[in-house]
Protein backbone atom coordinates (compact mmCIF):
# COMPACT_ATOMS: atom_id res chain seq x y z
CA UNK A 1 0.00 0.00 0.00
CA UNK A 2 1.63 3.44 -0.75
CA UNK A 3 2.67 5.61 2.08
CA UNK A 4 0.52 8.27 1.89
CA UNK A 5 -2.37 5.72 2.40
CA UNK A 6 -1.04 4.23 5.57
CA UNK A 7 -0.41 7.58 6.82
CA UNK A 8 -4.32 8.25 5.85
CA UNK A 9 -5.43 4.95 7.69
CA UNK A 10 -2.95 5.96 10.66
CA UNK A 11 -4.94 9.15 11.19
CA UNK A 12 -8.18 7.32 11.39
CA UNK A 13 -7.16 5.97 14.86
CA UNK A 14 -5.65 8.95 16.62
CA UNK A 15 -8.45 11.27 15.29
CA UNK A 16 -11.13 8.65 16.62
CA UNK A 17 -8.79 9.08 19.94
CA UNK A 18 -9.01 12.78 19.94
CA UNK A 19 -12.45 13.46 19.02
CA UNK A 20 -13.66 10.54 21.84
CA UNK A 21 -11.04 12.68 24.05
CA UNK A 22 -12.80 15.92 23.28
CA UNK A 23 -16.01 14.34 24.34
CA UNK A 24 -15.62 11.47 26.94
CA UNK A 25 -12.12 12.42 28.26
CA UNK A 26 -9.77 8.95 28.46
CA UNK A 27 -12.65 6.54 28.23
CA UNK A 28 -13.36 8.13 25.21
CA UNK A 29 -10.40 8.23 23.82
CA UNK A 30 -9.74 4.38 23.92
CA UNK A 31 -13.35 4.26 22.52
CA UNK A 32 -12.28 6.59 19.51
CA UNK A 33 -9.27 4.67 18.90
CA UNK A 34 -10.79 0.85 18.96
CA UNK A 35 -13.38 3.12 16.62
CA UNK A 36 -10.53 4.21 13.89
CA UNK A 37 -8.55 0.60 14.48
CA UNK A 38 -12.07 -1.01 12.94
CA UNK A 39 -11.95 1.70 9.86
CA UNK A 40 -8.81 1.50 9.42
CA UNK A 41 -9.15 -2.41 8.76
CA UNK A 42 -12.09 -1.90 6.77
CA UNK A 43 -11.09 0.44 4.33
CA UNK A 44 -7.30 -1.36 3.89
CA UNK A 45 -9.53 -4.07 2.67
CA UNK A 46 -10.93 -1.52 0.06
CA UNK A 47 -7.55 -0.21 -1.29
CA UNK A 48 -6.54 -4.21 -1.24
CA UNK A 49 -5.89 -5.40 -4.92
CA UNK A 50 -7.86 -8.57 -4.56
CA UNK A 51 -11.52 -7.10 -4.79
CA UNK A 52 -14.57 -7.80 -2.81
CA UNK A 53 -15.80 -6.25 0.57
CA UNK A 54 -16.35 -2.63 0.28
CA UNK A 55 -13.58 -2.01 -2.32
CA UNK A 56 -16.40 -3.88 -4.71
CA UNK A 57 -19.19 -1.89 -3.47
CA UNK A 58 -17.00 1.16 -3.70
CA UNK A 59 -15.78 0.08 -7.39
CA UNK A 60 -19.11 -0.36 -8.61
CA UNK A 61 -20.73 3.06 -7.37
CA UNK A 62 -18.14 4.89 -9.04
CA UNK A 63 -18.32 2.98 -12.42
CA UNK A 64 -18.66 4.91 -15.36
CA UNK A 65 -18.85 4.64 -19.31
CA UNK A 66 -16.05 6.49 -21.63
CA UNK A 67 -17.98 8.86 -24.05
CA UNK A 68 -15.79 6.55 -26.76
CA UNK A 69 -17.18 3.47 -25.02
CA UNK A 70 -20.77 4.70 -24.93
CA UNK A 71 -20.28 5.43 -29.05
CA UNK A 72 -19.38 2.00 -29.78
CA UNK A 73 -21.52 0.29 -27.36
CA UNK A 74 -24.86 1.94 -29.10
CA UNK A 75 -23.28 1.43 -32.42
CA UNK A 76 -22.91 -2.13 -31.70
CA UNK A 77 -26.58 -2.32 -30.46
CA UNK A 78 -27.73 -0.39 -33.51
CA UNK A 79 -26.04 -2.81 -35.93
CA UNK A 80 -28.08 -5.55 -34.21
CA UNK A 81 -31.40 -3.80 -34.76
CA UNK A 82 -30.40 -2.87 -38.45
CA UNK A 83 -29.45 -6.23 -39.30
CA UNK A 84 -32.24 -7.74 -37.66
CA UNK A 85 -34.40 -8.35 -40.37
CA UNK A 86 -31.77 -9.36 -42.83
CA UNK A 87 -31.39 -6.48 -44.89
CA UNK A 88 -29.80 -3.01 -44.26
CA UNK A 89 -31.76 -0.02 -45.72
CA UNK A 90 -30.33 3.04 -46.61
CA UNK A 91 -32.97 5.02 -44.12
CA UNK A 92 -31.69 3.28 -41.21
CA UNK A 93 -27.68 3.66 -41.85
CA UNK A 94 -28.79 7.24 -42.54
CA UNK A 95 -30.68 7.84 -39.42
CA UNK A 96 -27.55 6.59 -36.55
CA UNK A 97 -25.39 8.79 -39.01
CA UNK A 98 -27.44 11.88 -38.76
CA UNK A 99 -27.66 11.12 -34.61
CA UNK A 100 -24.44 10.70 -34.02
CA UNK A 101 -23.45 13.85 -35.69
CA UNK A 102 -25.92 15.69 -34.07
CA UNK A 103 -24.86 14.06 -30.69
CA UNK A 104 -20.93 14.47 -31.10
CA UNK A 105 -20.08 16.41 -34.46
CA UNK A 106 -19.07 15.43 -37.35
CA UNK A 107 -15.41 14.79 -36.81
CA UNK A 108 -16.09 12.96 -34.04
CA UNK A 109 -19.04 10.74 -35.30
CA UNK A 110 -16.93 9.95 -38.88
CA UNK A 111 -14.38 8.81 -36.41
CA UNK A 112 -16.22 6.49 -34.32
CA UNK A 113 -17.99 5.02 -37.56
CA UNK A 114 -14.79 4.13 -39.27
CA UNK A 115 -14.04 1.94 -35.89
CA UNK A 116 -17.36 0.99 -36.18
CA UNK A 117 -16.70 -0.32 -39.80
CA UNK A 118 -13.62 -1.68 -39.00
CA UNK A 119 -14.48 -3.54 -35.77
CA UNK A 120 -17.63 -3.66 -34.66
CA UNK A 121 -18.88 -5.15 -38.20
CA UNK A 122 -16.32 -7.71 -38.69
CA UNK A 123 -16.90 -9.69 -35.00
CA UNK A 124 -19.84 -11.31 -33.69
CA UNK A 125 -22.09 -8.88 -31.29
CA UNK A 126 -23.00 -10.55 -28.11
CA UNK A 127 -26.48 -8.66 -26.86
CA UNK A 128 -25.97 -9.82 -23.27
CA UNK A 129 -21.89 -8.75 -22.81
CA UNK A 130 -23.42 -4.90 -23.96
CA UNK A 131 -26.20 -4.64 -22.03
CA UNK A 132 -23.93 -6.19 -19.17
CA UNK A 133 -21.84 -3.95 -19.39
CA UNK A 134 -23.94 -0.55 -19.75
CA UNK A 135 -26.38 -1.65 -17.29
CA UNK A 136 -24.40 -0.40 -14.53
CA UNK A 137 -22.68 2.44 -15.79
CA UNK A 138 -25.59 4.60 -17.03
CA UNK A 139 -29.05 5.99 -15.00
CA UNK A 140 -32.45 4.34 -16.27
CA UNK A 141 -33.71 7.55 -18.02
CA UNK A 142 -30.60 6.88 -20.43
CA UNK A 143 -31.58 3.29 -20.99
CA UNK A 144 -34.94 4.54 -21.84
CA UNK A 145 -33.54 7.15 -24.36
CA UNK A 146 -31.62 4.40 -25.80
CA UNK A 147 -34.41 2.07 -26.79
CA UNK A 148 -36.12 5.13 -27.72
CA UNK A 149 -33.27 5.67 -30.14
CA UNK A 150 -33.13 2.07 -31.48
CA UNK A 151 -36.92 2.27 -31.92
CA UNK A 152 -36.51 5.16 -34.51
CA UNK A 153 -33.98 3.30 -35.84
CA UNK A 154 -36.18 0.30 -36.67
CA UNK A 155 -38.67 2.48 -37.65
CA UNK A 156 -36.51 4.74 -40.53
CA UNK A 157 -37.98 3.33 -42.61
CA UNK A 158 -41.54 3.11 -42.62
CA UNK A 159 -42.03 -0.37 -40.34
CA UNK A 160 -40.79 -1.76 -37.37
CA UNK A 161 -40.46 -5.46 -38.16
CA UNK A 162 -41.22 -8.82 -36.19
CA UNK A 163 -37.57 -9.76 -36.71
CA UNK A 164 -36.57 -6.00 -34.93
CA UNK A 165 -39.11 -6.03 -32.34
CA UNK A 166 -37.69 -9.63 -31.14
CA UNK A 167 -34.04 -7.97 -31.17
CA UNK A 168 -35.77 -4.61 -29.13
CA UNK A 169 -37.23 -6.98 -26.72
CA UNK A 170 -34.19 -8.57 -26.19
CA UNK A 171 -32.39 -5.44 -25.54
CA UNK A 172 -34.63 -3.94 -23.55
CA UNK A 173 -34.34 -7.25 -21.05
CA UNK A 174 -31.09 -7.08 -21.01
CA UNK A 175 -30.70 -3.46 -20.31
CA UNK A 176 -33.15 -4.81 -17.37
CA UNK A 177 -36.02 -2.09 -18.95
CA UNK A 178 -39.07 -2.76 -17.17
CA UNK A 179 -41.93 -4.38 -18.96
CA UNK A 180 -44.68 -1.72 -18.87
CA UNK A 181 -42.07 0.86 -20.18
CA UNK A 182 -40.91 -1.41 -22.97
CA UNK A 183 -44.79 -1.55 -23.67
CA UNK A 184 -45.01 2.32 -23.73
CA UNK A 185 -42.50 3.21 -25.96
CA UNK A 186 -43.56 -0.08 -28.48
CA UNK A 187 -46.67 1.70 -28.67
CA UNK A 188 -44.96 5.12 -29.76
CA UNK A 189 -44.16 3.49 -32.84
CA UNK A 190 -46.75 0.51 -33.21
CA UNK A 191 -50.21 2.24 -33.77
CA UNK A 192 -53.44 0.11 -32.45
CA UNK A 193 -56.55 1.32 -30.92
CA UNK A 194 -55.32 1.50 -27.36
CA UNK A 195 -51.93 2.70 -28.20
CA UNK A 196 -52.57 5.74 -26.34
CA UNK A 197 -53.41 3.59 -22.88
CA UNK A 198 -50.39 1.70 -23.57
CA UNK A 199 -48.32 5.00 -23.76
CA UNK A 200 -49.72 5.91 -20.24
CA UNK A 201 -49.08 2.24 -19.20
CA UNK A 202 -52.77 1.16 -17.88
CA UNK A 203 -55.64 -0.15 -19.30
CA UNK A 204 -58.37 1.37 -21.33
CA UNK A 205 -60.83 0.80 -18.49
CA UNK A 206 -58.95 2.94 -15.82
CA UNK A 207 -61.00 5.75 -14.44
CA UNK A 208 -60.89 9.27 -15.16
CA UNK A 209 -58.68 9.62 -11.37
CA UNK A 210 -56.05 6.81 -12.99
CA UNK A 211 -55.68 8.09 -16.19
CA UNK A 212 -54.64 11.44 -14.66
CA UNK A 213 -52.72 10.24 -12.17
CA UNK A 214 -50.67 7.74 -14.65
CA UNK A 215 -49.79 11.05 -17.21
CA UNK A 216 -48.42 12.57 -14.01
CA UNK A 217 -46.23 9.76 -13.45
CA UNK A 218 -45.24 9.29 -17.33
CA UNK A 219 -44.43 13.10 -17.87
CA UNK A 220 -41.80 12.85 -14.95
CA UNK A 221 -40.68 9.67 -15.86
CA UNK A 222 -39.91 11.32 -19.71
CA UNK A 223 -39.57 14.61 -18.63
CA UNK A 224 -36.31 15.88 -20.66
CA UNK A 225 -34.64 17.49 -17.58
CA UNK A 226 -33.59 13.62 -16.66
CA UNK A 227 -31.11 13.80 -19.35
CA UNK A 228 -29.92 17.19 -18.63
CA UNK A 229 -26.08 15.92 -18.23
CA UNK A 230 -26.53 14.38 -21.87
CA UNK A 231 -25.72 15.69 -25.38
CA UNK A 232 -28.26 17.91 -26.82
CA UNK A 233 -29.75 15.24 -29.20
CA UNK A 234 -30.22 13.00 -26.19
CA UNK A 235 -32.56 15.52 -24.48
CA UNK A 236 -34.31 15.84 -28.05
CA UNK A 237 -35.03 11.97 -28.17
CA UNK A 238 -36.60 12.47 -24.51
CA UNK A 239 -38.90 15.91 -25.41
CA UNK A 240 -40.11 13.55 -28.35
CA UNK A 241 -40.95 10.75 -25.44
CA UNK A 242 -42.19 13.50 -23.67
CA UNK A 243 -44.40 14.61 -26.37
CA UNK A 244 -46.21 11.83 -27.18
CA UNK A 245 -46.81 11.17 -23.43
CA UNK A 246 -48.79 14.38 -23.54
CA UNK A 247 -50.31 13.54 -26.89
CA UNK A 248 -51.67 9.99 -25.73
CA UNK A 249 -53.25 12.06 -22.62
CA UNK A 250 -54.33 14.21 -25.07
CA UNK A 251 -56.34 11.81 -27.32
CA UNK A 252 -57.65 9.98 -24.15
CA UNK A 253 -59.22 13.54 -22.78
CA UNK A 254 -60.61 13.90 -26.12
CA UNK A 255 -62.03 10.59 -26.87
CA UNK A 256 -63.51 10.76 -23.12
CA UNK A 257 -64.80 14.41 -22.87
CA UNK A 258 -62.42 15.10 -20.19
Amino acid sequence: MPLYLQLKLLNLKWIGAIIGFFYMRFGGAILGFLLGSILDRIFRGSTSSSGGGFGQIFQEQKSEVSPGDFELNLLSLSSLVIKADGKVTQQEMDYVRMYFVQAYGKERANATFRTFNDVIKNREISVVRICAYLRPRVRYEVRLQILHFLFNISNADGHVSEAELRVLHTISQNLRVGHSDFESIKAMFLKSADNAYKILEIDKSASDAEVKKAYRTMAKKFHPDKLQHMDEVYRKGAQEKFNKVQEAYERIQKERGL
